[in-house]
């Protein structure tokens, strides 16, 4: 039986899978039920300075888009860090942590940018027993026009300053989230490593609006007329948090760094590909509020079984595939495949050609009887036949050898050559 026990810079929980920071987790009532569901962690929700508590608004906070079978593909949030006094989110972490000690309790922290808030909020955590902080640099709406949030975020030297005072004033292991609303993800994570951080969590929200009413012509989630940017998440954000999670656990500078994978996080699959690209442990928000906390169930059997066929251990998944991540340049232009259409598995219904016909390469051929087949001398790989095929496997791509001819060009297949060797690349021929 595979173990999902983990243990992420010294903070173990019985399963990789915690809850992010986010309304799933701002209560107590929420985070024991998460418990009882399997969930292995939690990051509470994020707690900012002692007095006069946030003002969150009390209209509509999230605005949503669907998939074509009302889906929730995502969700756009406008709520604030916890609107509770921090006297009593820090009583229900005590509580909380006391009745569950191996699980994994991490505190999400956002405080105005100077040494002595951080330092007081810091000696309250700790006398809660939680096993680490996370400090949220990511928010994108509302407390980055206070000067918080993913306005520290995305300056790297106010990230590297206020993670030294983190570590300086605190013995709790430090996660530093990070905003994905930055150009390069690389120099935010070195700007962590530098300040001492012990691990970095990603993605944040994305900054978005949703979308517009057309009656009243406002962003939606509208407030008396009124809309706002605020924070993307759910299944559509989740390519952009794979990229940005392989990038830092590729990177030179930050290779190693622990790192807990957020974005769009559904399923068990989900969850190992961003090991698979170096995550330790994953967070989940979206899902949860679409479907409950006991979707975590489905999420600890699929991995469990996922490893337990491949016979390999959690530490051997985590960072498997980043060595087969690389830049455009790398990759293998010889390399040649050739769509091909199993017969017997086509429904007939066409969809394959209408789009390489109006919008690719015009190789595929409608027949009498609607059989449809690849010209080989059009194709050129592009693989759009496959990913929009309603029929899982009808249509594959068959690498060709080499050696063999390309019907399309007339020549045959050669030895692996990238774009720096190319013969069209000026750079190559300078350096010749």
């Amino acid at each position: 039986m595979s173990s999902l026990s983990t243990e992420f810079v010294g903070i173990k929980s019985p399963n990789p899978f915690w809850l992010a920071s986010a309304p799933p987790t701002d209560k107590e009532i929420n985070v024991r039920r998460a418990f009882q569901a399997g969930w292995g962690g939690v990051v509470w929700k994020t707690l900012g300075s002692e007095g006069p508590p946030v003002v969150n608004v009390n209209g509509p906070r999230y605005g949503v888009v669907y998939g074509a079978d009302r889906r929730v593909l995502g969700i756009n949030n406008i709520e604030l860090i916890t609107d509770r006094p921090l006297e009593v989110n820090l009583r229900e972490i005590k509580s909380v942590k006391r009745d569950y000690p191996d699980r994994a309790l991490v505190i999400s922290l956002m405080v105005p940018c100077d040494e002595e808030s951080w330092k007081a909020i810091l000696k309250q955590v700790e006398d809660t027993g939680a096993d680490g902080v996370e400090l949220n640099f990511g928010c994108p709406h509302g407390m980055a026009e206070r000067g918080m949030g993913s306005a520290v975020g995305q300056v790297p030297e106010y990230i590297e300053m206020v993670t030294r005072w983190v570590k300086q004033h605190s013995r709790m292991p430090c996660i530093v989230k990070l905003t994905p609303n930055i150009s390069d993800i690389r120099k935010p994570a070195e700007a962590a490593m530098r300040g001492g951080a012990d691990a970095v969590s990603l993605i944040n929200t994305v900054n978005s609006i949703t979308s517009v009413d057309l009656d009243l012509f406002a962003p939606q989630p509208t407030i008396d007329g009124k809309g706002s940017h605020g924070g993307y998440c759910g299944p559509a954000v989740k390519p952009i948090a794979l990229n940005m999670v392989a990038e830092i656990a590729r990177n030179q500078a930050t290779r190693g760094l622990p790192i807990s994978g957020i974005g769009g996080i559904t399923t068990w699959r989900d969850a190992a590909e961003f090991m698979a690209l170096g995550a330790g442990t994953v967070q989940v928000c979206t899902a949860a509020m679409t479907y409950g906390f006991k979707v975590v169930q489905e999420m600890i059997s699929g991995l469990k079984e996922y490893l337990e066929d491949k016979q390999i251990s959690m530490s051997d998944l985590i960072g498997r595939a980043v060595p087969n991540v690389t830049d455009w340049q790398y990759l293998n232009l010889n390399y040649t495949t050739k769509a091909v259409i199993d017969q017997q598995a086509c429904i007939g219904c066409g969809r394959c050609y209408a789009a390489c016909e109006d919008t690719s390469h015009q190789a595929i051929a409608m027949g009498p009887g609607r059989v449809f087949t690849v010209k080989d001398d059009e194709c050129v790989a592009c693989n759009l036949c496959v990913d929009i095929c309603p029929v899982e496997n009808c249509i594959t791509m068959r690498e060709l050898a080499v050696g063999e001819m390309d019907p399309r060009t007339g020549r045959t297949v050669q030895p692996y050559a990238n774009w720096t060797t190319h013969q069209n690349n000026p750079m190559a021929q300078a350096a010749e």
